[in-house]
């Protein structure tokens, strides 16, 4: 099999581009932080970003002018408070990078994802009846069911030119493998024209044939495989490390202030040449206090069964 693997810069000089719909998805941990800050670096312009749950690397990216628009499902800085760069170009505190909304709930951009990986024209949802979503988009819209007087609700497709997703691990042919709490991974791959893998580690084939259930996206629907050891931080990656919740905290203050969110940028992103020398800046003795314990799953025997 021809071999996928990238550098995290060629991948996204290669496959992201000014004006792309662009999807980080992951949910909780697996949200791919190099990827949005290789973004930042390379200057795009004119983005849709898209996400459930929009966290802080959306609150970094939009500081950065990299974004025009935010289609996503409730956001804010996880635990702590709200992202205060993406709230100043809501309320146009920032007028020359003012920024559009297009809000759903989490059910809804689930249904948006999955209506664009089936290639359906839209989603159903049993949802929005007691809320006033479809009163701030129109694209959430009211149907008659085909088979009955009922009427329900309806999104549309969500077809991002390129998805970005972390993983444990993949092939260099790109098949992947995640284990642990799973977002929409998946359904965000499959609906998107380009796909990029990041993941902690690459392994061989054979590796991948031995547990073949924790592939989540083959590799025929992959464009790039990136090999970035923690480029989830600060989110997790179950089993490899855990979720920084110092930097997430540290964050609020800086979020509040938006001189001290572009100093953060030229010191953290732009500041630093990639994930490698972020990871030296940030320190062996923090990266090491992030390490889990062990946690061995069972053993599976996908042959003989006694």
């Amino acid at each position: 099999m021809t071999s996928k693997v990238a550098t995290m810069r060629d991948a996204i000089a290669d496959l992201v581009r000014d004006g792309d719909t662009v999807a980080i998805e992951g949910f909780t941990h697996l949200i791919s932080f190099a990827a949005g800050h290789e973004i930042i670096r390379q200057g795009r312009r004119d983005l849709t970003l898209a996400r459930l749950t929009p966290d802080v690397v959306y609150d970094q990216m939009i500081a950065a002018g990299v974004a025009s628009k935010l289609v996503f499902s409730w956001l804010g800085n996880p635990g702590v408070g709200g992202l205060g760069a993406i709230r100043r170009r809501i309320e146009g505190d920032i007028p020359e990078q003012p920024l559009e909304l297009e809000e759903y709930s989490h059910f809804g951009m689930v249904g948006r994802y999955t209506a664009g990986a089936m290639n359906l024209p839209f989603f159903p949802l049993r949802s929005y009846f007691e809320t006033d979503l479809p009163v701030a988009n129109p694209l959430i819209r009211r149907i008659q069911s085909p088979f009955g007087d009922e009427r329900i609700y309806a999104v549309p497709p969500l077809k991002p030119d390129v998805t970005i997703v972390h993983a444990q691990r993949a092939s260099a042919g790109g098949d992947t493998q995640v284990w642990g709490l799973l977002g929409c991974q998946k359904e965000a791959a499959f609906a998107a024209d380009r796909v990029i893998v990041v993941v902690e580690e690459l392994v061989s084939e054979d590796v991948i044939r031995a547990d073949p259930n924790r592939t989540i996206i083959p590799g025929l629907i992959v464009d790039a495989v990136v090999v970035e050891p923690w480029g989830a931080h600060p989110s997790y990656v179950q089993g490899a490390y855990d979720r920084d919740n110092r930097f997430y905290l540290d964050w609020d203050p800086i979020t509040r202030d938006e001189d001290a969110v572009q100093a953060w940028l030229r010191e953290w992103v732009h500041g630093v040449d990639d994930r490698a020398g972020y990871l030296e800046k940030l320190g062996a003795e923090r990266l090491a206090g992030l390490r889990p314990g062990s946690a061995p799953s069972g053993a599976v025997e996908y042959g003989s069964y006694r």
